[in-house]
């Protein structure tokens, strides 16, 4: 993948999506300590929360089940058993559509690991990260001549 300026302003997102089938998620209906289990196991931050249908719920999180099973006192770890990811998961994230522009993502990334990207049907597609972003940026640096075409003089030198 070779990037000019104007190529690099209307990319989409499609390039560098890691597909679904390569991600890591739990289920609505699943119980905290399968969702542990699922981040430890991964060593993700962050997971999708998608039904069997592959429809995108919002994220879980380490951060969200330790609060949720902190209590006044001590850490209440028998409520990762009773405790449902529904109930504690994030609703309220960012998403991406396959065909939103690269210049959307790389905003979104900012403050995000990775983003959630949806098909056209609003069905989960993969997710979107700053690693992958990265990845391809520090190939092009480390092309010839910064991954520029060369002018004419400037082949000629």
């Amino acid at each position: 993948m070779t990037w000019e300026h104007n190529e690099f302003m209307q990319m989409t997102v499609k390039p560098f999506l890691i597909p679904a089938d390569k991600v890591a998620h739990v289920q609505p209906g699943n119980y905290l300590d399968h969702a542990l289990l699922v981040l430890t196991k991964t060593g993700y931050s962050a997971i999708p929360v998608l039904d069997t249908s592959y429809k995108l719920h919002g994220l879980i999180s380490m951060t969200m089940m330790m609060d949720a099973i902190l209590g006044l006192e001590r850490i209440e770890f028998e409520r990762l058993e009773t405790m449902k990811v529904e109930e504690v998961m994030n609703r309220n994230i960012p998403r991406l559509r396959l065909d939103d522009s690269l210049m959307k993502a790389v905003g979104l990334i900012v403050n995000h690991p990775f983003v959630c990207v949806e098909n056209d049907d609003g069905y989960f597609a993969g997710i979107f990260t700053r690693r992958e972003v990265l990845k391809q940026l520090n190939k092009q640096l480390h092309r010839p001549n910064g991954g520029r075409k060369l002018g004419r003089k400037e082949a000629e030198q």
